[in-house]
């Protein structure tokens, strides 16, 4: 799996805001600037800006202008997903060559692949779906993904 640098540093900007809000999302708290969270997580401000835009349009930030402006959760941090926020950025999970691995066509030896690529779909979902932008900023992650990333194969 390869994610963008776009895919990380969103993640990295709603795992802040949500341990800033506590995970509580929807307006609660005080906003968040983009230069705090560029400061906090090491994101170039810029770049940042322009992420945070994509959210705020993809429905999962909210933003405020002016002196008591910035950005926080549009809903509680336990129901945005890191698959949600990896789709508003970079759309569609898995893709092979631009195309969505059910529209492929493979031949003859290679016919298995389409079912692989399926499969390895259906697999990042199920992490990707269960684990939340709140789970992230807690630090407390479902016990699948700590049974999975505990594998020391899984390191390498």
């Amino acid at each position: 799996m390869r994610l963008s640098a776009r895919v990380d540093y969103a993640l990295r900007a709603v795992a802040e805001l949500a341990s800033v809000t506590g995970g509580a999302g929807a307006g609660r708290g005080r906003p968040v600037t983009a230069e705090q969270i560029a400061r906090a997580q090491e994101i170039p401000p810029k770049f940042l800006e322009s992420i945070l835009l994509q959210l705020r349009r993809g429905g999962i930030v909210h933003a405020q202008r002016g002196p008591e402006g910035g950005y926080w959760l549009a809903r509680p941090g336990g129901e945005i997903s890191l698959a949600e926020v990896i789709r508003v950025i970079d759309g569609p999970l898995a893709h092979v060559r631009g195309q969505r691995p059910e529209e492929l066509g493979y031949h003859g030896a290679a016919r298995a692949l389409q079912e692989v690529w399926i499969a390895l779909r259906a697999s990042e979902r199920q992490i990707l779906e269960l684990v939340t932008v709140a789970d992230v900023a807690a630090g407390t992650l479902p016990e699948r993904v700590t049974e999975l990333s505990a594998d020391p194969r899984a390191w390498t």
